[in-house]
């Protein structure tokens, strides 16, 4: 199975733009307030506040695009960033058979997920991927395909 919302990044760097942009016409009313019209009081400072915290926000769900393909004898996650010097991407690939267990966490607007693999050196290795802006529909069906490589490993350990 193969998963992905690549063709989303169009949306997430419209978003970008204008989050960036909001930010610097906020700069420029608050200069534009404070040296000119002097109208809003402390209340001008809303205008960098609030954009610097909608900024903020989009950053810390993590990286946008999430890539996931269960198709062959290997799974491929990939994870990164639309802005590609804010993030290190994210690249994993590693034989099913070495898929122990998996994890969503799902904490408000941040969503995560943990995957738990056999490793020959510390026994198990944990990785992260951020899947915060995946449908619920593209998390069902993640769940759905690493469902059926966790029991199908349980079945041929037992």
């Amino acid at each position: 199975m193969r998963l992905s919302n690549r063709n989303k990044t169009s949306v997430y760097s419209f978003i970008t733009t204008l989050l960036a942009m909001l930010l610097v016409g906020g700069v420029g009313a608050y200069i534009l307030e404070e040296y000119k019209f002097k109208i809003l009081g402390w209340e001008g400072v809303l205008l960098i506040i609030v954009p610097v915290f909608l900024i903020v926000f989009f950053y810390l769900n993590g990286r946008q695009i999430f890539e996931y393909d269960s198709d062959g004898e290997a799974l491929h996650f990939r994870n990164r960033n639309i802005i590609p010097f804010l993030h290190k991407p994210l690249s994993d690939e590693f034989p099913k058979y070495k898929l122990q267990k998996f994890e969503i966490i799902d904490l408000f607007f941040m969503k995560r997920l943990y995957v738990t693999i056999s490793s020959k050196n510390s026994g198990s290795t944990t990785l992260r991927y951020e899947i915060s802006y995946l449908t619920k529909r593209e998390i069902s069906d993640l769940k759905v395909s690493l469902n059926k490589v966790v029991k199908a490993n349980k079945e041929k350990k037992s």
